[in-house]
């Protein structure tokens, strides 16, 4: 059944928000963040201090996206706070492979011997930090550092062949906690 929906969110302080069409940009001292959250049955608007989300004619499927745009919206204002750090670390038993990192990309030479080195992609607004076999992720932007360092974990990949014995890759150690 189809009923009115409303959930608000509060803007903590130092937080500053604005609202142009469906982007909501936010930001504290030099840093800012923005995001696009655009569904055209939901309404979004500040006022008084929090974020609305609004649908006139809700139903689960508009109260699933409205949770899911408040799982951003924290995010953000966890990102203006704090930069979110992800640990990986690369594991090699039978060739040493090598990391290097050229412009948006990090580059993964002697993988399992292979000739052709591969390659993950580093999205623009996370910072990377290679010292030996330990890499570093640092973003305001929780979703690219974790797309980042899946990017990072999938290029290292092992198809077929027996993972018992190949357990060589690149694997993610430590995640940021969720703050509520």
């Amino acid at each position: 059944m189809k009923q009115l929906l409303h959930e608000s969110i509060d803007i903590p302080e130092g937080i500053t928000c604005k609202l142009t069409d469906k982007t909501l940009s936010c930001s504290k001292g030099s840093n800012t963040l923005s995001r696009t959250l655009d569904m055209t049955t939901i309404d979004m608007d500040l006022k008084e201090g929090k974020v609305n989300l609004t649908a006139k004619r809700g139903s689960k499927k508009e109260f699933k996206v409205m949770r899911t745009f408040f799982a951003h919206i924290r995010n953000m204002f966890g990102g203006l706070n704090a930069e979110y750090v992800y640990k990986l670390e690369s594991c090699n038993l039978h060739f040493p492979m090598t990391l290097k990192v050229e412009k948006n990309t990090l580059v993964i030479g002697n993988f399992l011997g292979e000739k052709v080195p591969r390659k993950a992609v580093i999205l623009p607004s996370v910072d990377i930090d290679v010292k030996g076999a330990k890499i570093t992720l640092t973003s305001r932007d929780k979703e690219a550092a974790g797309l980042t360092a899946t990017n990072i974990e999938k290029a290292t990949k092992i198809r077929l062949r027996d993972r018992r014995i190949f357990q060589d890759g690149i694997f993610i150690t430590s995640k940021p906690e969720d703050t509520k």
